[in-house]
């Protein structure tokens, strides 16, 4: 039910906006005109566009807080498109849109939002309920480690109702001790990690909860199915030994190719205003040199130059081989630095890297040459990242964010390998939405 929360809201929404036009055309406009003839209909679909657009950006239905938020948020999107055709009525010099309908619309769109986030805290709260998951696991630590993530980065609710370690299975002998604890705890999945899996005692145990109606995962596919990444201490060289997208599926490349030429070219005709505003600005609020460009480790570990619009003060840039993570609130930053960061806009130079082959729009996110030699070294299987074309955004970006030290690396590395095993046209889809979200709105679902 959450997963129809937002095409239920998006549809309904688009038909409010339909009915909207309908209704002037056949009852509120001075002379009746049949709707669907009429040339500037056109622009009822511009400003559905942009509303579904802007409502998405601002978490609707799922992100919003509470009933009073999901409204402010819809009523924030309506007005947002309402001056998005606004530009065009400036820049057209001509009315597009009728103010009666208009005025219905920014009413009834809010209440609207706020009955599809009903719907998607329902659908939480059900799933939650339906999602009762209990750990067998070698460590505590580890189950730690997973009611964390089931906490704070989940792609399905759940809640971890119960923990077993081996020993405690060991100290109880070989009765139905996990039977009972299973269904005393009332859970619906049973999660076995890799030393609980070659447990004869565990693997009887689970097989008798899988006939009553459990569902039985292991820690690896559990966490692919309700986190969205590959668990590293479950990781060995055979698991790494799947199909790849852009590698063992051509129609894949070709059209992934094609869309990044596409959103390079857009990129490029966008950048020029860019570069215009921030070249003014430069002299007073960043001194310095307007681009910064910086060695990055691409596909087959090719090293290429990324470019930039630069944010740090030029004596504070790090030179190759320098190993200086930066921070959020990192002193070096100057005041235009930090708008373009939050805005993103530093990163629209790399639609130059994306025309030339050194990125695609979507895929890890590319590191610097001194970084992957130290997480080579310290993190196993750090290389693999390299197999795939790196990206403008990704999975462990839209999941996690941008690294800060070595401990970041090692959990967004968990969201690349989740990457390279599921990549195609469906993820691409969702890690695009999931950015234009965190850009615009500040959310990552």
């Amino acid at each position: 039910m959450r997963a129809l929360a937002r095409p239920v809201h998006s549809l309904g929404a688009a038909g409010l906006i339909l009915g909207a036009g309908l209704l002037h055309a056949s009852y509120l406009a001075p002379e009746r005109y049949a709707f669907l003839a009429w040339s500037g209909s056109v622009w009822w679909g511009v400003f559905a566009l942009a509303q579904l657009t802007i409502a998405y950006a601002l978490g609707l239905p799922d992100l919003a807080e509470s009933r009073a938020g999901a409204a402010l948020r819809g009523f924030g999107a309506t007005v947002a498109a309402f001056l998005v055709i606004s530009a065009f009525q400036a820049v057209l010099a001509t009315p597009l849109l009728p103010r009666s309908s208009s005025m219905i619309l920014g009413l009834v769109l809010p209440l609207w939002s706020v009955l599809a986030w009903n719907l998607s805290v329902d659908a939480d709260a059900r799933a939650v309920i339906r999602d009762r998951v209990y750990l067998v696991v070698d460590r505590f630590e580890d189950a730690r480690s997973v009611e964390l993530d089931v906490a704070d980065h989940p792609e399905a609710p759940a809640a971890v109702v119960g923990t077993m370690t081996l020993d405690q299975l060991r100290t109880a002998g070989t009765g139905p001790h996990l039977v009972d604890a299973v269904a005393e705890a009332g859970a619906t999945i049973l999660v076995l990690d890799t030393a609980a899996q070659a447990a004869p005692v565990i693997v009887e145990q689970a097989a008798e909860l899988h006939r009553r109606g459990v569902r039985i995962r292991t820690l690896s596919l559990f966490y692919e199915e309700w986190i969205g990444k590959l668990p590293h201490p479950e990781l060995a060289r055979v698991s790494l030994l799947f199909d790849i997208g852009e590698i063992h599926r051509v129609r894949y490349v070709r059209v992934k190719r094609a869309v990044d030429l596409t959103f390079a070219t857009v990129g490029l005709v966008a950048l020029v205003p860019v570069l215009l505003i921030v070249s003014v600005l430069n002299p007073v609020f960043n001194p310095g040199p307007l681009f910064y460009h910086q060695p990055r480790v691409g596909r087959d570990g090719r090293v290429f130059e990324i470019y930039k619009l630069r944010t740090m003060r030029p004596d504070d840039d790090a030179p190759v081989g320098r190993t200086t993570w930066t921070g959020t609130d990192d002193p070096r930053i100057t005041p235009l630095g930090g708008l373009l960061r939050r805005s993103h806009l530093d990163e629209l130079p790399q639609v130059l890297n994306i025309a030339r082959g050194d990125l695609s729009l979507i895929g890890p996110r590319p590191e610097q040459p001194g970084y992957v030699s130290e997480l080579a070294e310290k993190i196993a299987f750090y290389d693999v990242r390299h197999i795939v074309r790196p990206g403008l955004t990704g999975w462990a970006q839209v999941k996690q964010g941008y690294a800060a030290d070595h401990a970041d690396a090692f959990e967004k590395l968990q969201y690349d390998f989740y990457y390279l095993r599921r990549q195609g046209f469906g993820l691409d889809a969702k890690i695009l939405r999931r950015t234009v979200r965190r850009v615009i709105g500040g959310g990552g679902r």
